[in-house]
């Protein structure tokens, strides 16, 4: 059985917080609500011990390039 959580496709997610999450947040000139969303009990915000009001940062690699997406971690409803 493949593991959902370290398996090598699975992009690496890392908790954000105090000083680099408001940097990041004041650099992109948004609001933390307008950050895209992940649940709080998505595997990964499971993972990193993640709580609502928490951002996530993912790296992703699509075609040889590297970036940084980031999201909000919020309550699933």
């Amino acid at each position: 059985m493949t593991d959902k959580i370290d398996n090598e496709i699975v992009p690496l997610h890392a908790l954000i917080e105090g000083k680099e999450s408001r940097a990041v947040l004041a650099d992109m000139q948004l609001k933390p609500e307008n950050l895209p969303k992940i649940f709080s009990t998505d595997p990964q915000a499971v993972k990193l011990g993640a709580k609502p009001g928490d951002v996530i940062k993912i790296k992703r690699r699509d075609y040889g390039n590297a970036y940084e997406i980031y999201r909000l971690v919020v309550e699933e409803q």
